[in-house]
């Protein structure tokens, strides 16, 4: 059964609407960790008042099917820069990553907090016709339609982008997957690191002659949410131009694929086997970590002069001269002989030691920080990278900032109005039919869009 009801619920500043609904399922209060609209900020698609604060795609209606991180992660970025944002959700659990913890902060999942600000969140049965006919009105009146369905799941039940197309032709569909809507894969579901393991990337990741790691954080999956970003941006824009949208096709596989770049090229091009390095390139020497007496510094020389600072610094006057080590290519050659000195030498000082020897060299230099280091970062505390939010169940959270801004102004704009964002809580109950479609619809995007297509 379809229910609808509309609460509004005090959070502090003003009052914040809470949209309940469902099409089957159990009753159950989801707790939605996406910032919603509030009064006083954009709501409806409507641009707020004042031409400063407008944002690209202030406007721009996405409906987000997406659950774990790679979409999640792209739709998070989009509402960043002012899209907004339906994140439908299954009714009971909502999106898996609620359950990933700890940590939690209170009930809330930390990992589900650090990538769905910015969103509107809903529970609908899709399996229920009700539900999958609520998602096609939603649809009707979005710009983007977003999901990471196994190829073929949505259009067993009308909402593939050929069904979803013929009552929206100005749709940008982007789906995300994990292996592509054809070959021999296609029915895997979509996981970082087995993605990560097929393309190449554990296989290059880790010690010299040690066995392969995983990187430290998901990057395939958010590799394949920026590709998904941008070719949703380059959708809008061509219906714009066209009125007509497209289907993109976005995966993990050929995402990260594509990300292997110049290990990818030495592989095609000269039939040279990709090894691991540990934080050190195949291709420049020096360029990699050194241990000092406390920690590391990664220092890296991109060319010939800067590797005759890097020796002064060092105060190194025999290696400068040493013929061995004249180019790159002789460096690289040379690897081991030349690390060896060079490390010999970064071990006798502190980091901070070193930080200040290199400072103004223009050298490319840093030390590898942990969390807290990260966090206490001059340069970190300059960018604001820090956005906190009030969260109505959680309480005061923070997360990464959003890293784009095409200026300073821009970027403060956006801090600004995405801090605005409160975290609504969603629920869903059984057999109540309040208001029809229509009216679910009035309640998510606002009066004046309804029928508006």
């Amino acid at each position: 059964m379809l229910g609808t009801e509309l609460v509004w619920r005090s959070c502090g500043r003003g009052l914040w609407r809470s949209l309940c609904r469902a099409a089957g399922g159990s009753p159950r209060a989801l707790s939605a960790a996406s910032s919603s609209a509030c009064e006083g900020a954009r709501g409806g698609g409507a641009p707020p008042a004042g031409a400063s604060n407008v944002k690209p795609l202030d406007g721009v209606k996405i409906l987000d099917l997406t659950r774990v991180l790679a979409g999640p992660f792209a739709t998070m970025n989009l509402g960043d820069l002012g899209a907004e944002v339906i994140k439908v959700e299954r009714p009971g659990t909502g999106d898996d990553t609620r359950a990933w913890g700890p940590p939690f902060v209170g009930t809330e999942s930390v990992y589900f907090l650090s990538v769905n600000r910015n969103k509107k969140s809903i529970a609908i049965n899709m399996k229920n016709s009700r539900g999958a006919k609520l998602i096609r009105e939603l649809a009707a009146v979005s710009d983007v339609f977003v999901e990471n369905y196994i190829p073929g799941k949505l259009a067993e039940i009308g909402l593939g982008y050929e069904d979803i197309a013929k009552i929206a032709p100005h749709i940008v569909y982007c789906s995300i997957t994990g292996y592509g809507q054809t070959g021999p894969m296609v029915q895997r579901g979509g996981y970082d690191s087995i993605a990560a393991a097929i393309s190449g990337l554990t296989h290059i990741t880790g010690h010299e002659g040690g066995e392969p790691v995983r990187v430290g954080v998901a990057m395939t999956d958010l590799a394949t949410g920026l590709y998904a970003c941008g070719a949703i941006m380059a959708g809008l824009l061509q219906k714009y131009k066209t009125g007509k949208g497209m289907h993109i096709d976005c995966n993990l596989l050929s995402s990260q694929v594509a990300c292997l770049t110049h290990v990818a090229a030495n592989y095609l091009n000269c039939k040279i086997e990709a090894k691991r390095w540990g934080t050190a390139h195949g291709s420049i020497v020096p360029y990699q970590a050194f241990k000092t007496e406390d920690g590391y510094i990664v220092v890296g020389a991109g060319n010939d002069q800067q590797f005759v600072t890097v020796c002064q610094i060092l105060n190194l006057p025999e290696v400068i001269k040493d013929s061995r080590y004249k180019t790159n290519k002789l460096r690289v050659q040379n690897r081991k002989e030349l690390i060896d000195i060079l490390s010999t030498r970064f071990s006798e000082k502190t980091t901070v030691e070193w930080l200040q020897l290199f400072e103004g060299s223009g050298v490319p230099y840093g030390p590898i920080n942990n969390m807290q280091q990260v966090f206490s970062e001059p340069q970190v505390l300059h960018n604001e990278l820090v956005m906190e939010m009030d969260h109505p169940i959680a309480g005061r959270i923070a997360v990464p900032e959003a890293a784009e801004g095409q200026s300073g102004k821009m970027v403060s704009d956006m801090e600004v109005s995405v801090k605005q964002r409160c975290v609504n809580e969603f629920l869903h109950e059984e057999k109540k039919e309040r208001a029809d479609t229509h009216q679910c619809l009035m309640n998510v995007y606002g009066d004046e869009t309804v029928g508006a297509r």
